[in-house]
């Protein structure tokens, strides 16, 4: 068997992780990109408006996808473009995610698909600062010319895991997932007729039922630590944040108690400071990737880049990629 999968990337129009307006998909074999394809689409009815946030990342707007088919109606060839392969994403929780809750809410049950994560093989693999897609992409040497063009980044995506195989003389997924000790995730077969929905995909029906809360307002000041909840015991050992001690810093828009019960829900440590067991910082604040060349920094991450350059494995997430990997419905910002 060679190097073979898919990589994939959804747009969403809003924080709902089932309301997918783009995809693109990237098909590899023995090492090499085969195949393209990509879709604009409109997101599943009842959530498909689009948020000004989500239009400033990826530039797509409601008329761009009108008199296109739903996702619903476009998955069959989806599927079909994917048909047996691994899937691979950078953020493979998110885009999963997407798959599963854009089927749920269209009454549609879905397939059980193998999948990599380049995200934490990017952790594992490279030594990076932030391993967002653009930061990612160039330590493989790979061009990323339009971030959060769906296509550009399956691109990107699939070029990542290519690289990181053949860092690792990996032959095939199997003997990547082999040499670094991993297990390959699985999402399951699903059938929202018959299966329990999950929890972005009931978060968003809530919302549509007007019973979601709202957004926590900007409050100036030094903001409200919390607690520290102990990691779940049950979370899923394959989640990019599973066993990562994460910190976070700036103002948040779930704010920082509610942010570390869900960074603790997928296997994570909370800590309120940044030391030499910090492996993760969250920034708050509207940051992006981008602003760790420009320097607009908090205290904590200026700390961060001096334990990073020290040799300690360390990470920044910005809130959006942050929120992407715990599933939540307002994540409205990407970056």
């Amino acid at each position: 068997m060679g190097l073979d999968f898919t990589a994939i990337d959804f747009e969403t129009a809003n924080g709902f992780r089932g309301s997918p307006c783009a995809v693109g998909l990237t098909k590899v074999r023995g090492g090499q990109i085969v195949d393209e394809a990509s879709w604009l689409m409109r997101p599943p009815p009842n959530h498909d408006h689009f948020d000004y946030h989500n239009v400033r990342i990826h530039g797509i707007r409601a008329d761009d996808v009108a008199g296109h088919p739903r996702f619903g109606e476009l998955f069959p060839e989806i599927g079909a473009f994917i048909g047996d392969d691994i899937l691979a994403a950078h953020n493979a929780a998110f885009d999963l995610g997407v798959i599963r809750s854009g089927l749920e809410v269209s009454g549609l049950p879905g397939p059980a698909y193998d999948y990599v994560c380049t995200v934490m093989l990017s952790r594992r693999c490279y030594s990076l600062v932030s391993n967002s897609l653009p930061f990612a992409a160039e330590e493989a040497g790979v061009p990323l010319v339009k971030h959060h063009d769906a296509a550009e980044d399956a691109r990107a995506c699939a070029g990542i895991l290519i690289d990181i195989a053949r860092r690792n003389q990996a032959n095939s997924i199997a003997e990547l997932y082999l040499s670094l000790g991993l297990v390959m995730p699985r999402q399951q077969a699903f059938d929202p007729a018959t299966d329990g929905l999950s929890k972005s995909s009931i978060a968003a029906l809530a919302a549509a039922g007007g019973t979601a809360a709202p957004l926590r307002p900007f409050q100036a000041g030094w903001p409200e630590e919390g607690a520290n909840p102990l990691p779940n015991p049950d979370a899923e050992p394959g989640h990019p944040l599973y066993g990562q001690t994460v910190v976070f810093t700036g103002e948040l828009s779930i704010g920082r108690p509610e942010a570390k019960r869900r960074s603790a829900d997928v296997g994570a440590r909370p800590e309120s400071r940044v030391t030499g067991r910090t492996t993760v910082l969250v920034v708050g604040d509207g940051f992006v990737a981008s602003d760790l060349r420009s320097g607009r920094l908090t205290g904590k991450a200026r700390r961060v880049l001096e334990l990073h350059d020290r040799g300690q494995p360390i990470e920044v997430l910005s809130e959006g990629e942050f929120l992407q990997m715990v599933g939540d419905f307002a994540a409205a910002a990407i970056a």
